[in-house]
């Protein structure tokens, strides 16, 4: 029996990594996660194939950009270890890492940018604690059930 499809949601600043810059390579490894719900996601519910709505943050229109796919399971995210990288931490070796990626594939850029103004008037529908429209959240990796999945993409 194999395991049950799961979606996500990953936030990256365009200026630093956008959407375009994934379809222009392809695949990329997801380092720079700084936070431990998000790095758990990462390292302990993400599997190869689950679905990944990008979702562009600090933007002009911040909003889902397109779809992309978990293309490895969770590994040490290597910038933890590089005292020159802006991600460096000094408390991680590699016999006891603390920061773990995924790598991210490009699936499709969206027909246009789903507006974050646009989802947060489907909040009802998403759902309570929805991390997009519910205030103070901040976290840069996120899960999505399969209705929210559809939903959001319906929106399209």
């Amino acid at each position: 029996m194999t395991a049950r499809k799961r979606y996500w949601l990953m936030k990256s600043e365009p200026d630093a990594f956008s959407i375009d810059d994934l379809q222009r390579v392809g695949t990329e490894p997801w380092n720079g996660v700084r936070n431990y719900q998000a790095r758990n996601f990462m390292r302990d519910g993400m599997k190869v194939d689950d679905g990944v709505l990008f979702y562009h943050s600090n933007a002009k229109v911040p909003g889902i950009a397109g779809v992309a796919r978990v293309a490895s399971a969770a590994y040490p995210d290597a910038t933890q270890f590089d005292p020159k990288s802006h991600y460096h931490d000094p408390k991680a070796t590699p016999e006891q890492p603390r920061w773990f990626l995924v790598d991210v594939a490009f699936e499709r850029k969206l027909k246009r940018t789903i507006p974050l103004e646009e989802i947060k008037q489907h909040a009802d529908r998403l759902g309570e604690g929805f991390p997009l429209t519910s205030r103070g959240s901040r976290l840069s990796v996120f899960p999505v059930t399969a209705a929210q999945w559809k939903l959001l993409l319906a929106l399209e």
